[in-house]
C-alpha cells in the first residue's frame, strides 16, 4: 500500500467531525450506547435486546431486590447479639411507618428484604426492654450496619445527674417552670428502672393542666413522655431508660401566680449542681438560694440552689428572651409573640448552656 492510499481523506462530514475533536470530546466518538442526545432502540432488528436495556434493566432488578443487613452487637459483653428485634421504619411527616421486623440470628446478624430507597429510614433494635436507634439518610449504604444494644439493669450504677437547671418566667397571672435534667452514664449498661422510674419530681401546689415531658436520648431527638403518678402525693415519675452517653429529660409546667409571690420547690434528685435563672427586671429573694452574677446577653439573674428545699420570693414579671434592644417607651415586661415561639425555645436552650458555662468558669475560679 502506498502512503498516498494510506492518508485519509477528509470529507465535510469528517471535517466536522474533526473539530468537534478540539476541547470536550462528543459522547458519541467515546461509546456510542452513552449518547444521550440520541434515541436508540431497545431490540435489535432480531428482536433481541440491546446491550443498554440488558443493563437498565439489570440496574431496575438490583434496586428492587435492594435490602437492609447488618450485625447488632452488644457493647457491654462487645459480642454480636442474638434475638434482638430488628424494624426498618420509614420516616415522614406523617411519622414513622414499620416495614419489616425481624430477629438477629445467632451471630447477631440481621437481613431485611425492603429497599430503603426514597427518603430516610429508621432502624431500631429492640433488646432487653430497651429501643436503640439508628438513622439511615438518603444515600447511605444500607448493606454491612452496625446498631449497637445494652444490657439493661435497674441498679442505677455509673449514671449521675451533672445538672439540674430551673427557669422561672413570672408573668401576671402565672409563672411558668421550665426544669432540665442532664444526665451522664460513664458504665456500659443502660439504666432502666420502669418499676421507680428514671426521674422523680415534686409538682408544687397551684399548679396547672398537665406537665409536658420531653427526652432526649444520646445523639437522639427529643421525644413526648407521659409523666406518671406514684404513691406519694404530688410526685410524678418519668420512666425513660438513661443509655450509656447523656441523655436529657425536659419539664415544662404552669402554677397559679401573683406579683409579687412566692415559689416553693423540692428536688428529689440528687444533681452535682443545681442552677436557676431569672429573668431581668424581676426582684428576687429567698432561701436556699445564692446569687451568682448574671447571663450577660440577656441580664438574667443566676442563683445556685443549695438545699433541697427552696423558696423564692419573686416581684415584677417577665421572660426570658433574645436580649433584642427595646426603646424607653416599651413598658418594663418583656413580650414574646406567638410566631416567635420555637426562636425562644431554641434560646432557652442556648441560655441553659451559658449557665452551665458561667457555673463552670466560677468552679475553676474557686480551684485556682
Amino acid at each position: 500500500m502506498s502512503l498516498q492510499n494510506s492518508v485519509p481523506k477528509y470529507t465535510a462530514t469528517s471535517k466536522v467531525n474533526r473539530k468537534a475533536k478540539v476541547g470536550r470530546t462528543p459522547w458519541s466518538a467515546v461509546d456510542p450506547l452513552v449518547d444521550p442526545f440520541r434515541i436508540r432502540p431497545a431490540f435489535r432488528s432480531s428482536g433481541a435486546p440491546t446491550p443498554w436495556l440488558i443493563g437498565f434493566m439489570l440496574l431496575f432488578a438490583l434496586n428492587a431486590n435492594a435490602a437492609v443487613d447488618g450485625v447488632v452487637v452488644n457493647q457491654t459483653t462487645g459480642k454480636p447479639q442474638a434475638g434482638a428485634t430488628v424494624t426498618l421504619y420509614k420516616v415522614s411527616n406523617e411519622g414513622p411507618t414499620s416495614l419489616e421486623s425481624v430477629k438477629s440470628s445467632a451471630d447477631g446478624k440481621f437481613t431485611i428484604n425492603q429497599n430503603p430507597a426514597g427518603g430516610p429510614h429508621l432502624l431500631q433494635a429492640a433488646y432487653d426492654g430497651v429501643t436503640y436507634n439508628k438513622m439511615l439518610p438518603p444515600g447511605m449504604p444500607s448493606t454491612g450496619l452496625m446498631v449497637n444494644v445494652f444490657n439493661s439493669t435497674p441498679q442505677r450504677g455509673a449514671v449521675k445527674i451533672t445538672q439540674h437547671m430551673i427557669l422561672l418566667e413570672p408573668s401576671a397571672t402565672e409563672l411558668s417552670v421550665r426544669e432540665s435534667f442532664f444526665y451522664k452514664n460513664d458504665g456500659k449498661t443502660t439504666w432502666n428502672d420502669a418499676a421507680r422510674g428514671n426521674l422523680r419530681f415534686e409538682i408544687p401546689a397551684g399548679s396547672r393542666g398537665n406537665v409536658e415531658v420531653n427526652a432526649t436520648a444520646p445523639q437522639g431527638m427529643p421525644i413526648r413522655r407521659a409523666p406518671e403518678k406514684t404513691d406519694e402525693p404530688g410526685v410524678m415519675k418519668v420512666d425513660f431508660p438513661v443509655k450509656p452517653g447523656e441523655t436529657r429529660i425536659d419539664l415544662a409546667y404552669k402554677v397559679d401566680f401573683k406579683s409579687p409571690g412566692k415559689f416553693s420547690g423540692r428536688s428529689l434528685e440528687k444533681a452535682e449542681s443545681t442552677m436557676m435563672a431569672i429573668p431581668a427586671g424581676v426582684e428576687v429573694k429567698g432561701e436556699g438560694i445564692e446569687e451568682r452574677g448574671k447571663e450577660p446577653k440577656t441580664q438574667a439573674s443566676i442563683f445556685s440552689v443549695i438545699t433541697d428545699k427552696f423558696t423564692v420570693e419573686m416581684n415584677g414579671t417577665g421572660e426570658l428572651e433574645s436580649g433584642t434592644s427595646r426603646n424607653e417607651d416599651d413598658g418594663p415586661e418583656i413580650q414574646v409573640s406567638p410566631a416567635r415561639v420555637m426562636e425562644r425555645k431554641y434560646y432557652v436552650v442556648g441560655l441553659a448552656g451559658a449557665i452551665l458555662l458561667l457555673s463552670f468558669l466560677r468552679q475553676l475560679r474557686k480551684q485556682a
